[in-house]
């Protein structure tokens, strides 16, 4: 086209699709191809991919997409990544297939070991909403609509359920992507005053729908920051109005829950918890004098700090994306006899539960198995080794329903531990179904709210 880029692209097999400048026949990335031109281009040291003329190198350097870009305030690195023991830090990976037999058989009767006393059915709490009701009934929408369109109803029910969804609240969306559900939040709150909305999400993200609340009376902010390292406590609205947080994700990939759970309960509670008073367990038990006569001041204090977090709401997610370094629930696993070793097999053998459970015998087309997962496919992009999940080395060692209830077994066997996690911590946390598999394969919710007892009478 004439006003297009004249150099021709081999490896894609046309021409480039630049718009070069008035005059010219070459765009910048090409122009060394325009007669008399001997300026020299070369790669961009902070992105290889592109190219700038090297007697404007520094220029671009300060202008460059590449750059690295000043930290917002609430940015604080690591901080919510948790402990990194250099001596639980495995060397290598050996792939499940490389496993022997009896290797394998000695996996699964650790895993079965540790479950036992696990509650291995899940209530199953499938709820709806009114704010969606529209929507459901909307005949325009299409089948993975609808599938979404229930797990976000089922969420918002089981948040009315547990009383999060009121005034006076910073409602936290981790992995928001689109921000479809914090959108139905605002929905069933429109008529609630004070109400406020953070979006993380770590990746730029097109077709958001944060433009449908521009003049309403809630606030919606995007924080486009990996919650590794998400200072809560930092972020100016919250610095601000100290309103309680109420933590929420529909489908958060692997490790970024265990992320999220760290950040709402150890970062940001103990931010807010340093700015009152001592609390009474870290009181010296000699000064009974002290504590007994400002035992009502020490209660108020707790109930403030209970207030942080009112309740947290996650859609879990990708379990096979799950690491040691990150998980919350450590203890738990040293407790059971278990540790990082059996940790990245268990996270591994998850996948199991919603992939490469058929027999390869089976004659599934690519195309239905992809359908299978189709409906978790818009929070993330769902990856499988193959290797590890379905390959031809595991048949007759376990059968496909086998590797199924495996998989489905260490996924309960980790979300326990993030249970266990939230309980020391002060909450009373649960597990729940709050879906159909027949809509998502991963359909269990983990639910929190501060328990009554971590208000500490004084001794």
């Amino acid at each position: 086209e004439p006003s297009r880029c004249a150099y021709f692209v081999a490896r894609k097999k046309r021409f480039c699709k630049m718009i070069p400048a008035p005059g010219r026949r070459f765009c910048g990335e090409h122009g060394q191809q325009e007669e008399g031109n001997d300026r020299k281009r070369i790669p961009c040291p902070l992105d290889p991919k592109h190219t700038v003329y090297e007697d404007q190198l520094q220029k671009h350097l300060k202008k460059c997409n590449s750059r690295e870009k000043p930290k917002p305030v609430y940015f604080v690195q690591d901080i919510n990544a948790g402990l990194k023991d250099v001596a639980e830090i495995l060397e290598k990976q050996v792939p499940i297939s490389s496993l022997s037999k009896e290797e394998l058989q000695n996996l699964i009767i650790k895993l079965k070991k540790a479950s036992n006393g696990l509650e291995l059915r899940l209530k199953e709490q499938i709820l709806s909403h009114q704010a969606l009701q529209e929507a459901l009934n909307d005949p325009k929408n299409g089948e993975s609509a609808f599938k979404h369109l229930k797990q976000q109803a089922s969420i918002l029910g089981n948040m009315e359920k547990l009383h999060l969804l009121g005034p006076g609240r910073c409602f936290v969306e981790f992995g928001a992507g689109r921000g479809k559900l914090s959108h139905w939040v605002d929905v069933a709150l429109q008529n609630v005053e004070n109400v406020q909305f953070l979006l993380v999400e770590r990746a730029t993200t097109r077709f958001k729908v944060d433009g449908k609340h521009k003049g309403r009376d809630s606030t919606f902010e995007r924080l486009q920051v990996d919650i590794q390292h998400l200072c809560l406590k930092k972020v100016p609205i919250l610095e601000e109005k100290k309103l309680p947080v109420v933590g929420m994700g529909k489908h958060l990939c692997g490790a970024a829950t265990d992320l999220a759970l760290r950040c709402l309960v150890e970062s940001y509670t103990a931010c807010c918890e340093g700015e009152n008073e001592e609390p009474a367990t870290k009181r010296s038990r000699t000064d009974k004098t002290a504590v007994a006569s400002n035992s009502s001041a020490d209660n108020e204090s707790n109930r403030d700090n209970r207030k942080a977090v009112a309740g947290i709401v996650i859609a879990l997610c990708c379990h096979h994306k799950c690491d040691w370094t990150h998980y919350v629930g450590k203890e738990f696993f040293k407790s059971i006899g278990l540790g990082p070793l059996e940790f990245n097999y268990f996270q591994r053998m998850s996948s199991w539960a919603t992939c490469g459970m058929r027999e390869t015998t089976t004659k599934v087309s690519a195309s239905e198995e992809h359908e299978d997962r189709a409906n978790d496919t818009e929070e993330d992009e769902q990856t499988f080794s193959r290797t590890d999940s379905g390959s031809d080395t595991l048949q007759g060692v376990l059968t496909a329903e086998e590797r199924k209830g495996i998989g489905c077994l260490c996924k309960l066997l980790i979300d326990h531990g993030r249970v266990e996690y939230l309980q020391q911590q002060g909450y009373e946390a649960a597990l729940q179904y709050y879906t159909e598999s027949a809509v998502s394969l991963e359909n269990v919710l983990l639910t929190a709210v501060p328990s009554p007892s971590l208000i500490v009478e004084p001794t």
